[in-house]
């Protein structure tokens, strides 16, 4: 069952009221979708999923009699193009769950799951080309190395990537639980005895790699804060150190006013962005009990306050 995290901090963190115009950019299961729609009243729902599958799951529980609704299959990369289409200049409100969906993580032959078997896939879109089999069987020893090092913080990205290469030249690396045996035969045992499954690291870098996760994210930020309206929200609940450090900066550029060196600056002069949030918001110790995937989940809010 799909558990939204810091479900009602998010709700009660976009600010809403019944003719905003909102966006959720993750739709997944529907669970924040559906608690922002309940509160519209003759306002515009947008919503964003890669998985097709999520847009379906949507369309059920939202119902278009009483607001207006625009479900898009695409990254939600597309959010300005999307916009354009609709002849919408700005929104009230926009959520980002990043964490990857349970529907995801259970489902062994979308091949997220380093605990069930199933293809090497992992696209959040299936229509999309790049898949983990094909960085794993092709990419360059280097390449690899920097998708472990980067994305996935792997202190032990070196044998690992020694070892994928000597197992991919044998034959090609086609399943998950391959991937897992491979990743565990090039770990020392200590390392394998520690808490947490020792292919965790390696298959978070490989999914943000095969969707260019990271840097959708920054470019989408951007384009999100563009086109908010004054007092508009922007919520983002990330789920780990990489993604949630590109949300602060983001947030922090945003919220702060860059005096070239040398010209006189206005004592008066204010950004157009307030952060709400100075710490990220964290889940209580009750739901990290009731749901343990949302332990690393962090919430940051923005603001905009002028338009200037």
């Amino acid at each position: 069952m799909h558990v939204p995290v810091l479900f009602q901090e998010a709700i009660d963190a976009l600010n809403l009221s019944p003719e905003k115009t909102m966006v959720d950019m993750t739709l997944g299961g529907a669970g924040h979708a559906s608690a922002i729609f309940k509160q519209l009243k003759g306002g515009t729902f947008i919503g964003f999923d890669q998985d097709a599958a999520a847009i379906t799951r949507a369309k059920k529980v939202l119902d278009s009699t009483t607001n207006a609704v625009h479900l898009f299959h695409d990254n939600f990369s597309a959010f300005t193009t999307h916009l354009k289409t609709l002849e919408i200049a700005s929104v009230d409100g926009v959520l980002f769950d990043l964490g990857v969906s349970s529907f995801h993580f259970d489902e062994a032959d979308r091949g997220f799951s380093y605990r069930l078997d199933g293809p090497l896939d992992m696209r959040m879109n299936p229509s999309s080309d790049l898949t983990a089999k094909t960085i794993v069987n092709t990419y360059e020893p280097r390449d690899l190395l920097h998708i472990l090092f980067m994305y996935g913080e792997e202190s032990f990205a070196r044998p690992i990537v020694k070892a994928i290469v000597k197992a991919r030249e044998e034959a090609p690396i086609e399943t998950t639980f391959q991937l897992v045996d491979i990743i565990k035969s090039a770990l020392p045992a200590k390392k394998k005895s520690q808490k947490g499954h020792p292919a965790k690291q390696t298959f978070q870098a490989l999914r943000i790699a095969v969707n260019d996760e990271l840097g959708v994210l920054e470019r989408t930020l951007k384009d999100v804060l563009d086109h908010l309206s004054v007092g508009g929200r922007c919520v983002v609940i990330s789920f780990h150190s990489l993604e949630d450090r590109i949300v602060k900066t983001v947030f922090k550029e945003a919220a702060t006013v860059y005096h070239p060196p040398g010209l006189p600056t206005m004592p008066d002069t204010v950004a157009p962005f307030k952060i709400i949030t100075r710490k990220p918001v964290i889940p209580n110790a009750e739901e990290t009990t009731l749901n343990p995937r949302s332990k690393s989940a962090k919430m940051r809010v923005i603001e905009r306050i002028s338009t200037g």
